[in-house]
């Protein structure tokens, strides 16, 4: 049963993420953590934001701005192995609130107008970068830093949306390199990435029936209430 619901919310991610462009580990987030736990929730997460990365890549390949990507990508391989620390350190009860407490900035700073305009220009991309790299290693939410700096520069959505994939597909590598692959069984780990891979199928089919700001407002309402929820399990676990 458990199997099943984790394979449904990988399959809603992954169509959320064809849609909208971002969103799919936000999606994941509170079900595999309740499912799996901290570590080994987020660390299936990355592994399946990976798959949905390259799967997507192909469709918008020839959108990729690429000078853009590199002032992104190098900034977040330098800060990637802290947030590995971070994650090995913490006990469990800390790791569920600091993914509960990244997944809230996740869902709040691209709507807070001075993360935008402190992320503008090269040094902006910088630090875009920097903040993208640690946070997808510590949780798997890469995207707020990256769609701050994409508002504030200017950066057209249909450029974005296709780059993001990109840095989603190298961020998700460095993480699985280093938080190491999960501990499911590879039956298990088969299914979900089946159904990220069917996901991103569907959501290009359905892409034309569904507007995007409905997919984005199903994301931000599952993205809530799932980052609450792991919020209350960690603060329980910590009082345990």
């Amino acid at each position: 049963m458990l199997l099943f619901l984790a394979a449904l919310a990988a399959f809603v991610a992954a169509v959320i993420q064809r849609v909208t462009g971002i969103g799919f580990v936000l999606v994941l987030l509170g079900p595999f953590v309740l499912i799996y736990g901290g570590l080994e929730g987020v660390t299936i997460a990355v592994l399946l934001a990976l798959v949905a990365a390259l799967a997507a890549l192909p469709l918008v390949w020839r959108d990729v701005a690429w000078p853009r990507i590199w002032w992104l990508v190098w900034p977040g391989l330098i800060t990637a192995p802290v947030g590995a620390l971070v994650v090995h350190l913490l006990p469990s009860a800390a790791l569920m609130l600091l993914v509960a407490a990244l997944a809230f900035f996740a869902l709040l700073a691209p709507r807070v107008r001075m993360f935008s305009e402190a992320l503008t220009g090269r040094s902006g991309a910088v630090a875009a970068g920097a903040a993208a790299g640690f946070m997808h290693v510590a949780s798997g939410l890469s995207g707020p830093p990256l769609a701050a700096h994409a508002v504030g520069d200017g950066w057209p959505q249909r450029s974005f949306a296709a780059s993001v994939q990109v840095m989603f597909a190298i961020f998700s590598l460095v993480s699985v390199v280093l938080r190491g692959l999960p501990s499911q069984p590879v039956g298990d780990v088969g299914i979900l990435v089946a159904s990220t891979v069917a996901g991103i199928v569907a959501g290009t089919l359905l892409a034309r029936w569904i507007p995007p700001a409905r997919a984005r407002t199903a994301m931000i309402i599952i993205a809530w209430t799932g980052a609450a929820v792991v919020m209350v399990r960690g603060i329980l676990a910590l009082w345990s």
